[in-house]
């Protein structure tokens, strides 16, 4: 790692160095951006009416608190593009196709989820202005909508470029930007709670508060693990054989945590939909009801939250992963795995794997997912003191694979150096 960051400072790699200021600097428009106030009356900060949405402003840099002008952020286009991958498992046919025709079928599917995204915004953009402006000025609803939906654009655009003239995936940097933004402040309210207000001796609250410290390294260590272990299935081509390529075996990876971050999102969703719906009817009777057994700081909402977690773990990990389509693609590249028989066997011995991953893979997510639940309601600290947490899993996701093409850019340059010597 340290010898190709040695890499990054060489003469030869100064454009790679500019790509890299250059992400940096549409990052900064996006923090700036996200600290803007839609200018609406009546809008202030709208943190405790958010509840099951903290994970949505977590994602947006909390612009979503302070009501900014990137307020939604870039989750409109996530939606959209959960949506089309979906759409493309064999739903609809004619995505399907889109998605069989390679690249041209690929721009035409990143043309209609970029309308799917800016229309979602719209539309999102307009409920919050609804339930949390406190506004029932139709023209004033329509103007922060429209601004909000306009932040949105503004920032698909930003991620577009650093994608092309920068480094990593835009929207993913993004999302990675505001979760980052927002986790100073667990550590200063953290220190102020445990050391500075009194509750504790000095003496205590430092080694409590290093003990937090601690585990906080500890659980990022755990996610870096399970974001890169795999369970790899030998597989042998029938034209070929491993000593001719100098005994050189061919795996096919699984990822134990193949779903990413999508079960906890899914879940998330489908858990503001009362939420969000209560809020417009202003009914209070539902309001508890939802508050006693939805929200996931409930009993009976956390347990909620956990099932609708398992079960998008397994419902994204085989759409995404499907055994029969693994199977077709392994015959059709003349290979196979080796003690199993083409077909059927195949499908079973793939979807076994897949199912027992699965379970480990989402086990994993719950707990990830929970811990803030858990230590919220346990510690005795405030709700922004928080231990673990989707976000966190975003962001050790987002950074891996960001390292992982800024070190294959340098060893593709560093391979090129060494030809043309």
């Amino acid at each position: 790692m340290f010898s190709n960051l040695k890499q990054l400072f060489k003469r030869s790699n100064r454009d790679l160095r500019k790509r890299i200021y250059f992400t940096l600097f549409c990052l900064a428009i996006f923090c700036f951006g996200s600290t803007i106030t839609v200018p609406i009356a009546g809008i202030g900060t709208i943190y405790e009416g958010l509840g099951v949405l903290e994970i949505f402003n977590l994602m947006t840099g909390r612009g979503l608190e302070h009501f900014s002008i990137f307020a939604l952020g870039v989750t409109p286009y996530i939606t959209a593009q959960i949506i089309t991958q979906i759409l493309q498992m064999d739903i609809i046919p004619y995505f399907k196709e889109l998605k069989e025709q390679g690249y041209t079928g690929k721009q035409k599917i990143n043309k209609i989820t970029r309308y799917l995204g800016v229309l979602f915004a719209f539309l999102q953009g307009y409920i919050f202005t609804v339930v949390y402006s406190g506004t029932t000025d139709v023209l004033a609803i329509l103007k922060t909508t429209v601004v909000i939906t306009a932040g949105t654009c503004l920032l698909l655009w930003l991620g577009d470029q650093i994608t092309k003239h920068g480094i990593g995936n835009g929207v993913s940097l993004f999302i990675m930007a505001g979760i980052l933004k927002s986790m100073p402040s667990i550590f200063t309210q953290a220190f102020q709670e445990l050391i500075l207000a009194g509750t504790f001796t000095k003496v205590i609250g430092s080694l409590l508060f290093g003990a937090f410290v601690i585990i906080y390294l500890l659980i990022i260590v755990g996610m870096v693990w399970i974001q890169l272990a795999e369970r790899r299935i030998p597989i042998q081509y029938a034209n070929r054989t491993n000593s001719a390529y100098g005994g050189h075996q061919n795996y096919l990876p699984i990822k134990i945590n193949s779903a990413g971050v999508l079960p906890v999102i899914f879940a998330s969703t489908l858990l503001t939909i009362p939420v969000t719906i209560v809020q417009i009817i202003k009914n209070q009777k539902a309001i508890d009801f939802v508050d006693k057994y939805i929200v996931n700081t409930s009993l009976t909402g956390f347990i909620l939250y956990v099932l609708l977690i398992l079960f998008f773990g397994y419902f994204y990990t085989f759409l995404q992963m499907n055994p029969e389509e693994m199977s077709k693609n392994l015959s059709k590249s003349g290979a196979y795995i080796p003690g199993v028989r083409p077909g059927n066997d195949t499908i079973d011995y793939v979807s076994n794997v897949l199912g027992k991953l699965t379970i480990v893979g989402s086990i994993f997510l719950i707990i990830i997912a929970g811990l803030p639940i858990i230590f919220s309601n346990f510690s005795g600290l405030s709700s922004t003191v928080t231990i673990g947490g989707t976000g966190l899993l975003i962001v050790v996701g987002v950074a891996i694979e960001t390292y992982k093409q800024l070190e294959s850019s340098l060893v593709s340059r560093s391979h090129r150096a060494g030809i043309k010597r």
